[in-house]
């Protein structure tokens, strides 16, 4: 069971090993309420899994820690086990997917470990490493089911009621429910006032439902791209903590984790992958009443995969309005063009992509479709230019 006593020694074990991070005001992002960020992204290994995996590693007996150990996964975890390990000398083997990204592949066996690629999916690779420990004696470090990783993970919590003793609210993400299993029974411990409110993708709300039902569930799928917390089934230990610790779980949509990455970067310069977001995510979008609160959110990670940033910031744009698709119904015949494109320019919107399509499902064969990038400033700004286009120049408009 966890105790005080516990998450303080895990401080102590930690100490050189992981960097107390930084716990940073954010004016421009939320300049109606008093939020901060707690910058775990800015963690060694990108995230904050290197706290639990060196505490679980550090309370090895010296047999254990001559045996090894051996992880599963296909992102933050391994990284934490690589590092951990490779500080406590001793030997580590991680399974992952085959079809992990190379970066993180990479980034695995940057810090010594060694990888085994496993076909399939997450649960094969989680076979394979329980089969490993079975065969070799390893020791299994489990990426949240265990009292010392979670005793790691709290240690954050210590780190920011340290800097913050009159915190009101404290948001965190959710997965397997390792990370708010630890930091919530520190928080119930020492300010039992604070709220503790878990964040989790609505395409991933496994913990929500199971507290929700007052029983562990599997879900059927998950899908998000918060992967980092794409858990189909708590923990049993992290479970009991939660329903004991936990004051709510939000949930929030995959426009909303992107509109939060896009303005974590350009609002505060730091780059957050999906998982560590949702914190963000859930205090901008609404989900909880920060008025008059002092409230903390835990960027619990950065390691966002660049293949799809683009994507994401995309998608993050077209979320806060400032770009837009149209597709107006024009005439075919010349000027029309330049017509839509001056009373665009007029209005302050940029043109960056048309699209000319003489198809259309219209019954009047003398007009055509004209379909139009647009970056612009906000939704307000979206309608004024489709008002616009509908009322001066009479042409059908809607945004796609």
């Amino acid at each position: 069971m966890l105790t005080l006593d516990s998450l303080y020694q895990a401080v102590f074990a930690l100490k050189g090993v992981a960097r107390q991070t930084d716990l940073i005001r954010a004016p421009r992002m939320f300049p109606d309420n008093e939020v901060y960020l707690k910058t775990e992204n800015l963690q060694l290994t990108g995230s904050f899994k290197l706290r639990g995996a060196y505490n679980k590693i550090h309370r090895l007996s010296a047999e254990e820690k001559a045996r090894g150990v051996v992880a599963c996964s296909a992102g933050n975890h391994s990284q934490g086990v690589a590092l951990a390990a490779q500080r406590a000398g001793i030997d580590a083997v991680i399974c992952i997917p085959e079809g992990a990204p190379i970066s993180k592949v990479e980034a695995t066996r940057g810090y010594g470990a060694q990888v085994e690629l496993v076909p399939g999916v997450y649960d094969d690779a989680y076979e394979r490493a329980l089969a490993i420990a079975a065969e070799t004696g390893r020791t299994m470090i489990h990426p949240f089911d265990d009292d010392d990783v979670i005793a790691g993970q709290g240690t954050i919590a210590l780190e920011i009621l340290d800097a913050l003793p009159d915190m009101d609210i404290c948001l965190v993400p959710v997965g397997g429910g390792g990370l708010i299993s630890g930091m919530a029974f520190a928080i119930k411990s020492l300010r039992p006032s604070c709220r503790v409110v878990g964040v989790q993708a609505a395409g991933a709300a496994s913990m929500k439902k199971a507290l929700s039902s007052h029983k562990r569930l599997t879900l059927e799928r998950v899908a998000t791209i918060a992967d980092g917390i794409a858990v189909k089934t708590p923990g049993e230990k992290t479970f009991d903590y939660c329903s004991k610790y936990v004051d709510e779980v939000v949930t929030v949509s995959e426009d909303e984790i992107a509109s939060a990455i896009l303005s974590l970067m350009e609002q505060q310069k730091l780059v957050a992958e999906g998982a560590g977001a949702v914190s963000v995510a859930a205090a901008m979008s609404g989900k909880v009443d920060l008025a008059g609160k002092k409230t903390v959110c835990l960027v619990s990670g950065g390691n966002i995969d660049v293949t799809i940033l683009s994507r994401v910031i995309t998608r993050g744009l077209m979320m806060q309005g400032r770009q837009v698709e149209l597709e107006i119904e024009v005439y075919d015949r010349p000027k029309q063009l330049a017509l839509v494109s001056a009373l665009v320019a007029q209005l302050g919107a940029n043109v960056v992509s048309v699209e000319h399509d003489r198809k259309t499902d219209s019954t009047d064969l003398q007009h055509c479709m004209l379909r139009l990038g647009l970056e612009t400033r906000n939704q307000d700004h979206i309608d004024q230019i489709v008002a616009a286009i509908r009322n001066d120049l009479g042409y059908r408009c809607v945004e796609l």
